[in-house]
C-alpha cells in the first residue's frame, strides 16, 4: 500500500515542472490542480517537501493511468506517439519519392503554401545528393508535424 502511495505522489512531483496547458487538459480536481501550481512558486526545501506530500495525499482521489499516459507521451515512451511519428516519416519519403503524393497532399490541405513545400522538397533531395546536413529534410518533417497534429490522447480503458 506504502508503496502505491509512493508511486502516486512520484507520479504528481512529475506534474509539477509540467506547462499549465497540459495540466488543464487533464481535467484534474481543481484543489489538485492549485497545489500544482503552488508547487512552482515554492523555494525552500522543507516547504517544498511538505507540499509534495500534499499532492500524493490529493493524487489518491485521481485516476493515473491518463496522467501516465499524458507523461509518456510527452516523454516520447508511447507507442502511440512512435506510431505518428513513423507515419510522419514515411509521408516524408513518399513526398521524396513520388510526385502523386504531393498532389495529393496540395489537394489534401488547400491552405498550404505550395512553393515552400516544392522548395523544401526540392532542396532535401539536392542536400541527399550532396551529401550535406539534412537541413530542409529536417523542416519538410516539421512542416509535416504542423499539418498532421498528434491525436488527442486515449483513455487506456477506453481501447480495451
Amino acid at each position: 500500500m506504502k508503496r502505491d502511495m509512493n508511486a502516486l505522489q512520484e507520479l504528481g512531483e512529475a506534474l509539477i515542472p509540467l506547462d499549465r496547458k497540459y495540466l488543464i487538459g487533464l481535467e484534474l480536481p481543481e484543489t489538485l490542480f492549485n497545489a500544482l501550481i503552488e508547487a512552482k512558486r515554492l523555494t525552500a526545501h522543507g516547504a517544498v517537501a511538505r507540499h509534495k506530500q500534499y499532492i500524493g495525499k490529493l493524487m489518491r482521489q485521481v485516476d493515473p493511468a491518463p496522467i501516465q499516459a499524458l507523461l509518456d507521451s510527452l516523454a516520447g515512451n508511447s507507442d502511440r506517439h512512435n506510431a505518428w511519428l513513423h507515419q510522419l516519416e514515411r509521408q516524408r519519403d513518399k513526398l521524396l519519392t513520388d510526385a502523386k503524393a504531393v498532389e495529393t497532399l496540395i489537394n489534401d490541405h488547400p491552405d498550404l503554401d505550395v512553393q515552400q513545400l516544392r522548395q523544401l522538397i526540392r532542396n532535401a533531395l539536392k542536400e541527399r545528393e550532396q551529401q550535406k546536413p539534412p537541413k530542409a529534410f529536417r523542416e519538410l518533417f516539421q512542416l509535416l508535424k504542423t499539418l498532421y497534429p498528434e491525436p488527442p490522447l486515449i483513455d487506456p480503458r477506453e481501447e480495451k
